[in-house]
């Protein structure tokens, strides 16, 4: 099998992490990888924010359901993925390209033998959270993704054949 698809079949959403700090450098690349998703227009419509001191991680696990809370808390670092309004020509477009970003990032984190997990749910009081965070109001929090060294090692979930998913004619 070749690399990447070895890689697109072995990545699993990684909910527990050693304590062990993520390098800035590593941080980075993981944008770097992110940002070379397509983008109507070639907008690159999205932002980035680290975060890694533990005050602000335990802060933003308040805006979230208790299961993720400890997630948000451990993680060595989180990725806020914001989606820049004023650079937004097609909110459905763009919200596609911010996916794509996404899941370059989750890929070379893998990649790296780091773990990660996209978290959504933290959506539901995203302007809250925004004010808390004192982000330019046309900043759009998109995703949430909690990285690190894994402490886990997740079963593979299971696909269905693909033929499940062609539709006839």
């Amino acid at each position: 099998m070749d690399k990447l698809k070895h890689l697109i079949k072995t990545r699993r959403s990684i909910r527990r992490f050693k304590n062990k700090n993520v390098p800035g450098k590593i941080l980075l690349e993981i944008i770097e990888t992110g940002i070379h998703a397509p983008s109507g227009l070639n907008n690159q419509p999205w932002k980035f924010q680290f975060i890694t001191e533990p005050g602000l991680k335990k802060i933003i696990s308040g805006f979230t359901l208790s299961r993720y809370s400890k997630i948000i808390c451990e993680a060595p670092a989180l990725i806020l993925v914001y989606l820049d309004e004023q650079k937004i020509y097609n909110r459905d477009k763009d919200l596609m390209s911010a996916g794509a970003c996404i899941e370059n990032m989750l890929l070379h984190i893998h990649s790296k033998k780091l773990g990660a997990v996209w978290l959504g749910e933290i959506l539901n009081k995203k302007k809250m959270l925004q004010k808390i965070l004192d982000r330019e109001k046309n900043l759009d929090l998109a995703a949430v993704i909690a990285v690190g060294y894994p402490d886990e090692k997740p079963k593979h979930p299971g696909r269905r054949n693909v033929s499940s998913f062609l539709l006839r004619g």
